[in-house]
Order: structure tokens, then sequence, then C-alpha cells
């Protein structure tokens, strides 16, 4: 049976919202901070999801010695995390980066050509609850603050397992739950307060930053989200704590 959308709704942030409008919502949000995504990055984090990213890519592990591999990296528009896993692999790795948001695809096949990675890292738009690729034909499949954005993570996840090898890992870098004592009211008073303040300095628009803040407080806990790992199908599944709880990376198997 077909499922209703109509009938159902989700979290946008703090803001329930039916889950066929979520989708659209998500993507006027990337829409509108696609152009300064990356330097927001760097401004919110401190530098720090650089780190974060390299923790990432180095679980990836692409192989140097040339062999084929193949990533697939999920809600990676800008093309940040494709490419720094291809030029961490030897010459047979290649990536394909999927996202709905034509607007941020269209600022990583810019960074793709000035990296000179064009040809080896692909751009697709598309949805990551119904991947347009076939059975079995990635390596690796990545998806790095992007996951919390998807109406229905549980669909996400199926397509991930689904376009996998067996053999084959995905990870997912997220942004989580504080584990530091005291460290939970800083970032709350960071988050709430300062995060969108510079968005709408430096973006002209503070509204999308108190989206992204909003949902990683939805966002299911470590745990929690390891179980819908398990559900998927994935196996060994493990998650890392980094930065005092602030981002964890999650792992799963398919085997």
């Amino acid at each position: 049976m077909r499922e209703d959308l109509a009938a159902r709704d989700t979290d946008f942030g703090f803001r329930r919202v039916p889950l066929a409008a979520k989708q659209r919502l998500v993507d006027d949000v990337f829409g509108a901070v696609a152009r300064r995504y990356d330097l927001m990055n760097d401004l919110m984090s401190g530098g720090l999801h650089r780190a974060w990213k390299n923790v990432l890519v180095t679980a990836v592990d692409p192989p140097r010695s040339g062999r084929p591999f193949r990533l697939v990296d999920i809600a990676g528009g800008t093309g940040d995390v494709a490419c720094r896993v291809v030029e961490a692999g030897g010459s047979g790795t290649r990536a394909t980066v999927i996202d709905h948001s034509g607007e941020m695809l269209g600022v990583g096949r810019e960074r793709a050509r000035q990296r000179r990675l064009d040809d080896v890292v692909t751009f697709v738009e598309g949805n990551a609850e119904a991947l347009a690729l076939a059975d079995g034909v990635a390596d690796a499949c990545t998806i790095a603050f992007g996951i919390r954005n998807v109406p229905r993570i549980e669909r996400a996840l199926a397509e991930s397992f689904r376009v996998l090898k067996p053999g084959g890992r995905f990870l997912c870098l997220e942004f989580s739950t504080i584990d530091v004592p005291g460290l939970d009211r800083l970032y709350d008073l960071y988050s709430f307060n300062l995060i969108p303040a510079i968005g709408r300095l430096v973006a002209g628009d503070a509204e999308p930053y108190r989206y992204l803040v909003e949902s990683i407080r939805k966002f299911p806990k470590p745990e929690t989200f390891a179980a819908m790992l398990r559900e998927a199908g994935f196996r060994r599944v493990s998650y890392r704590m980094m930065s005092g709880g602030i981002v964890a990376l999650h792992s799963g198997w398919r085997l």
C-alpha cells in the first residue's frame, strides 16, 4: 500500500510540519545558504569540521594502490567530503555526490573543477530516500551533517544499505549529544544565540541557521540511531563521540 504522506507530519526544527512539505522546506534552507555553506561551517565550528571530516575520510580508507573504489556521498552537495576522499585515494577512486539541492550541487561542481577533480567526482541531483543507483555498486556510503534533514531517515538508511556492496561500509558524521557536564549549557548558549547572528551577518539570513541548530536537538540520540542502523540491516554497528559529544561518527557494515 502506498504511504499517505499527507496524513503524517514530522519535525522541521522545533516545528511540526506535514511530512510531504519537509523536503521543500529543507531545499529552501540549503538553496539560501549554498554559497556561504562551507564558510559558515568554518565560522560556526572554529574550523573543527575539517578535523571531523578528516576522521571520516580516514574511516573510509580509500585504497591508494589504484584498485577501483567507488564512494557514494549522500547530501554532500558542495563536494567537500567527496573531494577529500578522492584526493586521499589512489587513481581508481571515484565518487558520486547525490544531493537534493541544485544550488549546493552547483557549488560542488565548481569546486571539483577548481581542484581538477571533475573527471572523478560526479554530481547528481537526487533524493536520499530513493537513490538512482543500482544495487551493490558502492564500496562506501557517507553522509556528513545531512541525515537529520532527510524527511524519512529510515528510508535513506535502507537505500544506503541497498547500494552498498557486500563488505561495504556506511559512515555518518552528524551532530550529537554533549556528554561533558557544563559544556551542554555553553553549547546551547552559543548555538541558539551566536550561530543565527553569524548567519545574519555573513549569509544575510539568520533563519536557515536557526533551523539547522534546532534540527540538531531533534536528531535521535546515538544509541537510538545505532538501533536504526541495525534495523536497516547493518552489522558491526558502532559510533565514536568527538569533541565532547558535539559530533559522532556512526558506522555500519553490509555483511
